[in-house]
């Protein structure tokens, strides 16, 4: 085992590729001060000092989903008493009241599956956004969204890709890959895109010009092979077209959700083991993101010093993650992520969606 976390450090000192087998003894090491230390390294070339953020505003259009993935606690059915839909006016007005805000650059809109909305509605909600807001970049729908949409219209992927890009979809968010792992996701999320469906997503995307991000959920009944496994698949697929712009790993929150009473929180040791093997392992990511919301803000801050060059935004009204239970607070103030991103040692720099420098501060 020495031995080859011997010849590990060495290659990620010369910038060589990690294998399946290395990434595996890197999970089995309880070295975590090692790991950062490594991390740290990686990041350093790849990304340098600066640490980006941007200023966001989650909108949820529903939590509506016939997907009710065991994992979520956000989703639920159409008559229950939690269900909530927005109109395509409710969305459009609460973009507006946070398109005041003059450093408003994203939208990021991801919603549950709907079983009765039709497939134009998504489109006029995109075109209204875009015709009201033209200079807010939209970041709409996950690979999981875009399948459903391609199932209720009848249309091909790519189809459905064109139709949204046209109607103003500028980049896609990451969610909906939880672990590409058939065994899981029979398991905890029979009804939604299987593992080859987000991979083919995002690489048609990625072939139409889009940018997406990628991500990983963590800390339920996923093996440490399969966390191995989920980002050697992004990596390869990453290898092929270039398209995915940030990593993001989300540690699993059980809290009203139905693994509640057979899983607990997974640690903090572990959010900052994982972050720091996953900048090892994707070596073809430039930014690897410690999103505040699913870690808290002292957990990403110490990310930073895991291999993290990302935090993600001030948010504004995220939804999904508190459904579970999260106690990180709903949105930032962009003073407070400056601040907290410098407490960290780093350069804070505000960016916008497709890492487009606005402010080094």
């Amino acid at each position: 085992m020495e031995t080859i976390l011997y010849g590990i450090e060495n290659k990620i000192r010369d910038g060589v590729r990690l294998t399946r087998d290395e990434g595996l003894a890197l999970f089995k090491s309880d070295d975590l001060a090692w790991l950062g230390y490594l991390a740290n390294i990686a990041r350093q070339r790849i990304s340098g000092d600066y640490v980006y953020f941007n200023v966001n505003r989650h909108i949820n259009l529903t939590n509506v989903c016939e997907a009710r993935c065991k994992f979520c606690a956000f989703g639920c059915d159409v008559d229950s008493a939690q269900a909530y839909t927005m109109t395509k006016e409710k969305a459009l007005s609460l973009a507006k009241q946070s398109a005041q805000d003059p450093d408003l650059r994203e939208l990021h809109i991801v919603s549950g599956l709907h079983p009765e909305w039709p497939y134009e509605f998504y489109l006029d909600v995109i075109r209204a956004l875009k015709a009201e807001l033209p200079h807010i970049h939209l970041k709409a729908f996950t690979a999981v969204e875009i399948c459903y949409f391609a199932k209720i219209s009848g249309k091909s992927v790519e189809a459905v890709l064109k139709d949204f890009i046209a109607a103003g979809m500028d980049s896609m968010p990451g969610g909906g890959a939880e672990i590409l792992s058939d065994r899981v996701r029979e398991q905890l999320c029979p009804k939604k895109a299987t593992a080859s469906q987000w991979l083919d997503i995002a690489r048609t995307a990625h072939k139409l010009g889009l940018r997406s991000n990628a991500s990983m959920l963590y800390g339920h009944i996923e093996t440490m092979e399969e966390r191995v496994d989920h980002l050697l698949a992004l990596r390869e697929l990453q290898d092929e077209t270039g398209g995915f712009q940030t990593f993001i790993c989300f540690p699993f929150h059980p809290a009203n959700t139905e693994l509640e009473s057979k899983i607990t929180r997974t640690s903090v040791w572990d959010d900052l083991k994982t972050m720091a093997i996953s900048r090892l392992m994707l070596d073809n990511f430039k930014n690897i993101k410690a999103y505040w919301i699913m870690l808290t803000l002292p957990v990403a801050q110490l990310a930073l010093g895991f291999g993290a060059n990302d935090i993600d935004g001030t948010v504004t009204e995220e939804k999904i993650v508190h459904a579970a239970g999260a106690n990180s607070g709903r949105s930032l103030s962009k003073e407070t992520l400056i601040q907290s991103i410098k407490q960290a040692g780093r350069i804070p720099v505000e960016r916008d969606t497709m890492y487009n420098i606005i402010k080094i501060l």
